[in-house]
């Protein structure tokens, strides 16, 4: 495959770009986060997303969608990341509308995915219980009853988890923490008893939640796939959701190299552009290198899941692990490239930095990707 992108998928990215850099510039960022906003999103926003497409991205076109695929899912994430854009895309566009497809019956996915192509309804995983991404390390558990299953447990890092009407939980129906066997999918709907969701305004000034299931009872119609049979289907949508995060990243840092090089070119210091003190020009260079090969990596993976290969969850863990270093050396170096500056609220800088943080431990962070890697070659 070659790395470059269709002439289809470059007015993609250039209709995205051009719409998220005058409807959603990183101040509305700074503006959801100076007014402690409820939902921590523009709905409107979300709203006008639905309209170019871009929600309906992944979803067919007998669903309402437009029926594309992870690459054109990646390029919309790219630009979120350029701009720093609040919204569900991730979490419910991109992640909960790969596992409705995967392991959602026909019932399920005519029931949500039209709701969440038009960006009507909000969907999202609920898979992570420890501070650190260990999808085998589940303990939530789903005992089965007459009438259906009963959920007890506790989730953490719902990306959007307080706005979500439906919640894809993932559950353990037999074996212990640990096992990668025995995984079930459950789709929850907002408002049911014994559902206790607590948001969690994030340091990068995103949403996360914090869910508890207490006696949670659901139909035995809630249940995605086979019985102790979701553990393929969450780890495609998790490597759905990988490469999409790998995507943001790789946009975090094309956005923090474009701004830092604008400053070396116009901070003066003892008579000079800064931009001309070779030392200064190495790390730029270096750091071009970074993002460039982010770029590679990250183009790689979305085209192989699109093709559905073999390798694609080794390429997505590259693309994840790679494009979560580079995004942190990317606002290391802006940060120190500004100066003291740098440090300070008023430049925008501080705010990449909190994303790619946030980003880089969302669904694994490079170092559980490189030992996804290890595993996956022997070691």
């Amino acid at each position: 495959m070659a790395l470059v992108l269709t002439e289809e998928q470059q007015q993609l990215r250039d209709s995205a770009r051009s719409f998220l850099a005058q409807s959603a510039p990183v101040s509305q960022l700074r503006a959801l986060r100076d007014e402690r906003d409820e939902t921590g999103y523009r709905k409107q926003l979300w709203k006008r997303f639905a309209e170019m497409g871009y929600s309906g991205v992944l979803v067919p076109e007998e669903h309402g969608g437009i029926g594309l695929g992870h690459v054109e899912a990646g390029i919309v994430m790219e630009e979120i990341g350029r701009n720093l854009v609040a919204s569900p895309m991730l979490g419910s566009a991109i992640v909960a509308t790969s596992l409705l497809r995967q392991a959602g019956s026909d019932a399920q996915q005519h029931a949500w995915l039209p709701g969440l192509a038009a960006g009507e309804r909000v969907a999202t995983l609920a898979v992570d219980e420890r501070s650190k991404h260990r999808p085998q390390a589940i303990a939530l558990r789903a005992a089965a009853v007459d009438t259906g299953y009963v959920l007890n447990g506790d989730k953490t890092f719902v990306v959007d988890g307080h706005v979500a009407d439906l919640l894809l939980v993932a559950a353990r129906t037999a074996g212990a923490a640990g096992d990668a066997a025995d995984i079930s999918l459950f789709a929850v709907e907002h408002g049911t008893p014994g559902v206790e969701v607590e948001r969690v305004w994030m340091v990068d000034s995103h949403n996360a939640a914090r869910v508890r299931f207490d006696q949670v009872r659901v139909p035995a119609s809630a249940l995605l796939g086979p019985e102790g049979g979701g553990w393929s289907a969450l780890q495609r949508a998790l490597d759905a959701g990988r490469a999409a995060a790998a995507a943001e990243l790789l946009g975090v840092a094309e956005a923090v190299f474009a701004r830092t090089l604008a400053y070396l070119k116009e901070r003066r210091q003892f008579g000079h552009l800064i931009g001309e003190f070779q030392a200064l020009q190495h790390r730029a260079a270096e750091l071009y290198c970074d993002i460039e090969l982010s770029r590679s990596a990250v183009l790689g993976a979305l085209q192989s899941l699109d093709a559905d290969a073999p390798n694609a969850p080794q390429a997505v863990a590259v693309a994840k692990a790679h494009a979560g270093l580079a995004a942190a050396r990317a606002v290391q170096e802006g940060v120190q490239m500004h100066g003291g500056m740098g440090m300070t609220d008023e430049l925008d800088i501080g705010f990449f930095m909190k994303r790619a943080r946030v980003l880089d431990e969302l669904y694994g962070d490079a170092n559980c990707h490189l030992d996804r890697l290890a595993r996956a070659s022997g070691y």
